[in-house]
């Protein structure tokens, strides 16, 4: 009786990057000349294995990983695994040698259909030229493919997978491509506007985590809003209507900045004000303690003598507040000049010198118009963010409509749905409050822009603002206007951050000088805590 030879058991395995790398031949082409190859040379096929859009330089690939799962086994079902080049089986020369390495240990060997190899040493230096050969080639694509991007990211075209916050990808007709432009997603660019007006009011992130999550706003992604997620917008050039592109770049090429290639939601002004105001927080730059410390200048005064900063401080068990040079607190007496300072009396001196400097008859009736701007643009976000919520209140009420509705024509019983319908509910709930809150501001601002007289009254007095502010409140005015105080025996010289106007007492200069008293130099008598830790204004009034 004839027996036929056995057959050699074989798995197929074909892969593709993508339509633009791979252009050798789509995955059905390659099966094709795969099955033929095996019936003609007498395989029996038991395992066909496909990656589509996975690059060979990754080992992680689904079927590629669930292929060599397989030949690990006790009884691998197949003896050979067919390929139409070694640059289907990878791209890496490592992965090459350590996977075919594991297979040749299993009585497995990887063969390609195209590219002869046999298992002589000649055999085996020519498949290690041919791996090589597939790594140079597939270097070069990526460099080719780098090279690309960053002609497109030149021309202002958004490679990002996701569009940031504020913003949607539209796709523009470009030599015959498709490519990706941004513009405006409104209303989601009023939410970026509002972080960043909330930045520039001195807000501290954590502050704007907040408030966005206390109003039910979603975040890009749908969720809670997290500090991270904030930071990454205040510090995102695309906000200011400039395209980055390779930031992350590995071969240590500069990134690709172009100007005014996006719609811009902040000026370049406000984002670097807000990019000085988080550096001026950050560890590296300010001891955090600082940044949100309970005194009024804190991380504003410094001393003229040694450069070190005036920190706020106190005695007596806390009794007596005061600013003392750095150099001081750490090396004690005698390492410096600079005298501490009577917290209550400096601060009342330096608030004195702020009034009649910057808040002049010229600057009340600027402040006038700009106060009637900010708030008319105030309502215009509110009406936006209203709309928002609406919006996705209506969706609510359709999902649980839905489920009423299923509920009512099957035999879905209500306890299988109740947990959908109770998230569903607390949402709606925490959207309501957050409209309601939203029409209430916005007829209250309405109110005030009804009122002229109002804002007149209300700009002709900010100098009551720092008065009766809280202290994150008269800390952002103040860095408003004060670059540094710098302190040495007898005087202090306000730096201002820009020219003061005309009817100032000191022009338009932008730095004034001021003598300290002996009052302002005790450090020991007033000034206790209830001064500027608890913040009594009333004692500020008084000194006013």
């Amino acid at each position: 009786m004839n027996t036929q030879p056995s057959r050699i058991s074989a798995a197929l395995y074909a892969r593709v990057s993508s339509d633009r790398q791979d252009v050798d031949l789509s995955v059905a082409a390659q099966l094709r000349a795969l099955r033929d190859f095996a019936e003609r040379n007498g395989y029996r096929v038991v395992r066909e294995y496909i990656d589509e859009a996975e690059s060979g330089r990754v080992a992680d690939r689904p079927q590629f990983r669930k292929m060599l799962d397989e030949a690990s086994e006790t009884e691998s079902p197949f003896q050979e695994i067919l390929v139409w080049k070694f640059s289907r089986f990878t791209r890496k020369r490592e992965h090459a040698v350590a996977f075919k390495s594991m297979l040749r240990r299993r009585g497995i060997r990887v063969t390609s259909i195209t590219e002869h190899a046999d298992d002589t040493p000649t055999g085996k230096l020519m498949e290690a030229i041919i791996e090589s050969v597939d790594e140079f080639y597939s270097e070069n694509l990526a460099q080719e493919v780098r090279r690309g991007m960053r002609e497109s990211a030149s021309r202002g075209f958004y490679l990002a997978s996701h569009a940031p916050l504020g913003y949607r990808k539209v796709y523009v007709t470009d030599g015959g491509k498709q490519r990706p432009r941004l513009e405006l997603d409104p209303p989601r660019d009023a939410v970026v506007r509002r972080i960043f007006e909330m930045a520039l009011r001195g807000q501290s992130i954590l502050e704007v985590v907040k408030t966005l999550n206390s109003e039910g706003i979603p975040s890009a992604k749908g969720k809670r809003w997290l500090k991270t997620a904030v930071h990454k917008i205040l510090s995102n050039e695309v906000y200011k209507g400039t395209l980055v592109w390779g930031l992350k770049a590995t071969d240590g090429s500069e990134p690709v900045r172009v100007e005014n290639a996006v719609p811009a939601i902040v000026s370049k002004e406000e984002f670097e004000q807000v990019g000085a105001m988080l550096e001026a927080r950050a560890p590296a730059k300010s001891n955090p303690r600082r940044a949100s410390s309970p005194y009024l200048l804190s991380g504003l005064v410094g001393c003229a003598l040694c450069g070190k900063q005036l920190t706020a401080s106190e005695a007596k068990g806390g009794r007596y507040s005061y600013y003392v040079c750095g150099s001081l607190l750490k090396r004690g007496a005698g390492s410096c000049e600079t005298p501490r300072l009577n917290a209550r009396r400096f601060e009342t001196l330096i608030l004195d010198q702020l009034r009649d400097h910057v808040l002049t008859e010229s600057n009340i009736r600027e402040l006038v118009k700009m106060l009637d701007e900010e708030m008319d643009g105030a309502a215009r976000q509110e009406r936006e963010r209203l709309e928002m919520i609406e919006a996705e209140l209506r969706e609510i009420r359709l999902m649980l409509d839905r489920i009423w509705r299923v509920i009512e024509k099957t035999d879905l019983e209500i306890d299988d749905a109740a947990p959908r319908i109770r998230e569903h509910m607390a949402r709606k709930e925490q959207l309501e409050t957050a409209a309601e809150r939203a029409r209430k501001a916005l007829a209250e601002r309405r109110a005030l822009l009804d009122k002229a007289e109002v804002v007149a009254e209300f700009a002709a007095d900010m100098a009551e603002f720092l008065r009766t502010s809280d202290i994150t409140e008269s800390k952002a005015f103040l860095r408003t206007f004060i670059k540094q105080i710098d302190v040495e025996p007898g005087r202090a010289v306000i730096n201002y951050t820009i020219p003061m106007p005309e009817d100032s007492p000191i022009g338009r200069k932008d730095a004034a000088e001021v003598a300290l008293a002996e009052g302002v130099r005790n450090s020991v008598h007033d000034g206790g805590p209830s001064w500027t830790r608890t913040r009594d204004l009333s004692l500020i009034r008084t000194a006013l």
